[in-house]
């Protein structure tokens, strides 16, 4: 109530004193051609004067341009115009609907882009409310639903489907095989079926029992982002913890929970975790490029004025505390796929001027084919073909990607 009070108040004394300035008009006259002209004449006058006293200018030719001017300033007063001009004052029916356009324009604008009955949300109000919403943002498996098929077999060389045929089938039949599991989680990331490669692993988790390492939990995590598209969910976010509950430093479990971070409201978090494993490097680790491409629009959403350190300095950061991983909030679907969609142009980028790995390759297939861009997916996955063309296996992970995008073919 009160923002609309303060509202209609602002807009009363702005339309008052707009109608004030327009009614008041002006009562000063304005000057007329002929004053200038006159004036002009006057100066050209002086100035035959001067030119006279200096000799730069004979008295017989002076006398000559002494008349014509003088023949000017005559003629000049007497077509001089004495009127007083002033502006007319506008009617007050057009005052008053004009300042009415204005209130209903400002009104109907606040309408189409603001938030009317939108409340004041405190800091502590806005953590609960990111709180509320991160314990229920969407499962594993909604997440894997809502993405295309997984990819068909179609794209895989003969032998090497043989072998994956066999290999499930071995699996299938001995599930508690340790190392069966192992080797099906591999080959199936390696095709692109990463939801059936998290399944594997999570078998491997349960085999190895308590003998399983932070490795083993977190190759699990992020074949659960990689089925899921990119999306941290909550079942990979409770696997990173478990990393970080054996490793707090484990760069690339750091590196997933920044990106929950961001994708659930909660940049200046992400923005945090993100920069520290920057400055601790090394330059070689898998997670820096993607941070390097990803960081300066996530600072821009931090509101944090950002220049990319180097890394490999030595110099350790700390991480952010307990408290920042645990506050997170969810971005509505509209502000995902906006973040999704600047993550993948900057994807795009790289692997156009440095290239990449074939899984670089197929995951912005995949992705582009998640947001819709079906041309653009076509041209990278047309591209890709000819940049492995000489890698049976890259192609079979590309050809699969573009299954998935829907572009193969």
């Amino acid at each position: 109530m009160i923002f609309w009070f303060l509202s209609g108040a602002m807009a009363l004394v702005v339309g008052g004193f707009l109608a004030r300035a327009a009614w008041r008009g002006s009562d000063t006259p304005l000057p007329v051609q002929a004053d200038y002209d006159l004036k002009v004449y006057r100066d050209q006058l002086d100035e035959v004067e001067r030119d006279v006293a200096r000799g730069v200018v004979p008295e017989a030719d002076a006398a000559r341009i002494r008349t014509e001017i003088s023949r000017r300033i005559l003629a000049a007063d007497a077509g001089r115009d004495t009127r007083v001009q002033s502006t007319s004052r506008p009617a007050p029916l057009v005052l008053i609907g004009g300042i009415i356009a204005l209130g209903a324009g400002s009104l109907a604008l606040y309408w189409h882009l603001g938030q009317p009955g939108y409340g004041d949300l405190a800091l502590a109000d806005r953590i609960a409310f990111a709180e509320d919403m991160r314990r229920n943002r969407p499962s594993q498996q909604s997440a894997e639903e809502s993405l295309p098929a997984s990819p068909s077999t179609e794209g895989l060389s003969a032998d090497y489907l043989a072998l994956m045929q066999q290999l499930r089938a071995t699996v299938k039949e001995r599930p508690e095989d340790l190392q069966g599991q192992t080797l099906l989680a591999q080959n199936e990331a390696r095709v692109g079926n990463f939801a059936a490669a998290a399944e594997a692993q999570g078998n491997v988790l349960r085999l190895k029992g308590a003998d399983r390492t932070a490795k083993d939990i977190a190759d699990y995590a992020e074949l659960l982002v990689l089925a899921a598209g990119g999306y941290v969910s909550p079942e990979a976010e409770t696997a990173l913890r478990e990393v970080l509950n054996r490793d707090e430093q484990d760069g690339r479990a750091r590196y997933y929970l920044g990106l929950m971070m961001v994708q659930t409201g909660r940049p200046d978090v992400g923005f945090r975790i993100w920069d520290a494993l920057l400055r601790r490097g090394p330059e070689d680790a898998a997670w820096i490029e993607p941070i390097r491409v990803q960081i300066p629009q996530v600072a821009a959403l931090a509101g944090v004025d950002y220049e990319i350190p180097q890394t490999g300095n030595g110099a350790p950061a700390r991480g952010p505390s307990a408290e920042d991983i645990e506050a997170a909030s969810e971005m509505d679907a509209g502000d995902r796929m906006e973040m999704i969609g600047g993550m993948v142009a900057g994807l795009s980028d790289r692997l156009a001027s440095e290239g990449g790995p074939p899984q670089d390759w197929a995951r912005l297939i995949t992705s582009l084919g998640v947001l819709g861009d079906t041309d653009q997916a076509r041209a990278v996955y047309d591209n890709a073909l000819e940049v492995f063309s000489g890698d049976s296996a890259a192609l079979d992970m590309i050809r699969n990607a573009g299954e998935r995008a829907g572009v193969a073919g």
